[in-house]
């Protein structure tokens, strides 16, 4: 990459904005180092058709834990497109009340694609794991075990000691501004590692205060906040964030 990135932006639904094609050029002009994360297999192909030439942004073929009732069957699909990227998102588990009764086959899909990335190897996740993290844990360690597939927790909102097994399981953790207005959340930020800390936005599902869905460079304002939470400088912070995504983004 010729150029510094000024942001990473981890996880963001680019595809979900209404002016799609345009937040993809806003990302590459603006440097702005953004995993474009999918909801759906058929989604994907239109993502990596606008994005594959970049520099600045990446599709990720995604089958998210919340539409695996319904989407269940694009599994073959996901399999199929596996290998046209490097990156995978969102996928995972969910065990709120309005999507446990899927539960069982979010874990069957959630497994499967697991061994799948396992066996193609070399692939970065994006993933889900609201409400069941220690389910998300589990299935990593028991598919994931020494193989060169990479982990971010996105949006996670686990435990302490959840955190530390995912630091052990090797995972990093993507985090954006709405975990930092949680106190809980705060304290267990505070110990993760600063080697394994990457920023996100969530956007279009995180709004600014004007009820506006935030944008990829909007990530800044979270790195500003992060900065004093972790106790660096937001420069310091800035960089580490590159440092820690530069092996990720190939």
């Amino acid at each position: 990459m010729s150029e510094r990135p000024i942001a990473v932006d981890f996880h963001c639904h680019l595809d979900l904005y209404p002016d799609f094609e345009e937040i993809i050029a806003e990302c590459e002009k603006l440097r702005v180092l953004t995993l474009a994360v999918t909801t759906i297999p058929v989604a994907f192909e239109r993502n990596l058709q606008l994005t594959e030439n970049l520099n600045f942004v990446r599709a990720a073929l995604g089958l998210h834990p919340q539409l695996v009732a319904e989407r269940g069957h694009e599994f073959e699909l996901f399999e199929r497109l596996l290998p046209k990227t490097r990156f995978v998102g969102e996928i995972g588990l969910d065990a709120s009340p309005r999507h446990y009764r899927s539960f069982e086959k979010q874990r069957e899909i959630f497994t499967r694609i697991l061994q799948s990335c396992a066996q193609v190897g070399d692939k970065v996740l994006s993933i889900h794991s609201t409400r069941a993290t220690k389910h998300v844990l589990n299935a990593l360690e028991c598919n994931l075990n020494g193989t060169n597939v990479v982990p971010v927790l996105h949006w996670f909102t686990g435990s302490l000691s959840e955190m530390k097994r995912g630091v052990e399981l090797g995972c990093y953790f993507s985090i954006n501004g709405e975990m930092l207005s949680r106190e809980r959340h705060v304290k267990m930020i505070r110990e993760i590692p600063i080697g394994r800390i990457l920023t996100e936005t969530d956007g279009p599902f995180v709004a600014t205060a004007g009820d506006v869905p935030v944008r990829p460079y909007q990530v800044a304002s979270t790195i500003e906040r992060l900065a004093d939470i972790v106790g660096l400088s937001e420069n310091e912070l800035r960089t580490q964030i590159f440092r820690n995504a530069e092996p990720l983004w190939k």
